[in-house]
């Protein structure tokens, strides 16, 4: 599937995105995306990550209804430096 300069990879619905470089010259943060089966998971992996490892917090678990009205997610940046965002889609 391919939305807006990015392409998802996945069997029903993409699970893996990738997105080409938008703005600023050279290098830039990567952003990692992975699907969760529902919510809890969404909040377990932010509660993980913020709580347990200390990773920065970018954005709390909520819906993001300027994806869609189902998108829920969470964003944190990793020691690297990358943005990784566990996400739940409710569709219907």
């Amino acid at each position: 599937m391919e939305v807006g300069g990015a392409i998802g990879y996945g069997t029903a619905f993409p699970s893996f995105w990738i997105g080409a470089q938008t703005t600023g010259d050279g290098v830039r943060e990567s952003h990692l995306a992975f699907q969760a089966p529902d919510r809890g998971a969404v909040e377990a992996f932010f509660a993980a990550a913020a709580t347990a490892l200390d990773a920065e917090v970018l954005h709390q678990p909520r819906v993001w209804p300027e994806y869609h009205a189902g998108y829920f997610g969470a964003f944190v940046r990793d020691p690297d430096g990358n943005n990784v965002e566990a996400v739940h889609h409710t569709f219907g």
